[in-house]
């Protein structure tokens, strides 16, 4: 697995664990890291830089996702779908230079491994949806 993948994966960890504990970005940084000490500089930065942009910026990002989620309210959302859609959306937004293609296709892989057959798809069709919007809005 590719560093920037694993630091991916570490960022849903880390939305997963404040949003399910309730838990604020430093306290989850603090608790998360601390049982993560193996973590190589390069992921952990990538990581935390994609965990900084979603919870900096949590209320444009749901925002985005709940305009392309079609009858989906955030909290209907299954949470590792609503947190692997946040990172993504994160990674859309503080690393626009990334593919938007490679973003999706790392979301799905994530899906894949963390998340149901079922949310592969509606994962891809509401990242595809926000992602072109941002590149036109960029244009």
């Amino acid at each position: 697995m590719g560093t920037r993948r694993k630091s991916r994966e570490l960022c849903l960890q880390m939305l997963f664990q404040a949003d399910m504990g309730r838990q604020g970005p430093d306290d989850v940084r603090r608790t998360f890291w601390a049982e993560r000490k193996e973590v190589g500089e390069d992921v952990r930065g990538f990581a935390d830089d994609l965990f900084r942009t979603a919870t900096d910026r949590t209320s444009d990002i749901d925002k985005l996702i709940e305009g392309h989620a079609e009858h989906w309210r955030m909290e209907r959302m299954a949470a590792v779908d609503r947190n692997i859609l946040r990172g993504a959306v994160a990674e859309f937004l503080g690393y626009p230079q990334t593919p938007r293609a490679v973003v999706i296709n790392e979301a799905i892989e994530i899906a894949r491994k963390f998340s149901s057959p079922e949310s592969v798809q509606f994962i891809n069709g509401v990242l595809d949806s926000v992602g072109r919007d941002l590149e036109k809005a960029r244009t």
